[in-house]
């Protein structure tokens, strides 16, 4: 069974669904993408598995519990957690009290979770007591994703994490998710650089329209005509 499982997932706001029919897997130990033009569908889907917006139809199964239904402030405990683009740290709290905040959904004392989750990310180790606000955009992500990971779940998703960073900066993002996987967690990444999300992802899917318009290894998605597909001009493989 995987980590995560969509099956028929159709959601929107209000009436109007914005993705259709989306049905993708995440397994453990590996970093799955979805790319797409802007307007795919591709954070809307991000939303409706952490309970942000609700499911039209479809199902959402995390660790073979259906959590198609519940409501998002108890999805993290199930082990899925999300990291938003913005606003995603809370800025006037140091590093180490980001932390703390992270932990809170967990039952056990957070200490010996804050020194290991501070040993894997080494730049924030060294600004542990300074206020998050005073961070670089790119160690604000970091401390974002970090402070997700403070429960250990099985599923993190991870929304356009690299958004307005700078190119040694988005490596530095991209090497911590890479690490992340290799933690034995299933990483799903909402990613518009179509170049960096086939260098680090095992699997890509293409949103197009709100659909899952082709999927695959991510060699097997450099090989197709992303920019006819982007445009629209390719069908469904």
């Amino acid at each position: 069974m995987p980590a995560l499982l969509t099956e028929s997932v159709c959601a929107g706001y209000g009436r109007t669904p914005i993705i259709n029919d989306i049905s993708l897997t995440a397994d453990l130990g590996t970093v799955t993408t979805i790319i797409g033009p802007n307007g795919a569908g591709k954070s809307t889907f991000a939303k409706t598995l952490v309970g942000i917006l609700r499911p039209m139809s479809g199902r959402i199964v995390v660790n073979d519990v259906d959590i198609t239904r519940m409501p998002g402030h108890q999805i993290p405990r199930h082990g899925l957690v999300y990291v938003p683009q913005n606003d995603n740290v809370f800025k006037r709290l140091t590093v180490r009290e980001n932390l703390e905040v992270g932990g809170f959904a967990s039952r056990a004392d957070p200490s010996a979770r804050i020194e290991e989750i501070l040993g894997i990310f080494t730049d924030l180790e060294k600004a542990k007591d300074k206020k998050a606000g005073f961070l670089s955009g790119g160690q604000q992500n970091l401390l974002a994703i970090a402070r997700a990971l403070m429960v250990d779940p099985a599923v993190i998703m991870l929304d356009e994490p690299t958004a307005g960073l700078s190119p040694a900066y988005t490596d530095v993002v991209w090497n911590q998710i890479a690490r992340i996987s290799q933690l034995n967690t299933a990483v799903l990444v909402v990613e518009q650089n179509v170049e960096r999300a086939l260098k680090h992802s095992d699997f890509v899917h293409i949103f197009v329209a709100g659909r899952d318009h082709s999927h695959g290894t991510a060699s097997e998605i450099a090989s197709l005509d992303l920019a006819s597909i982007f445009l629209g001009r390719s069908h469904a493989n």
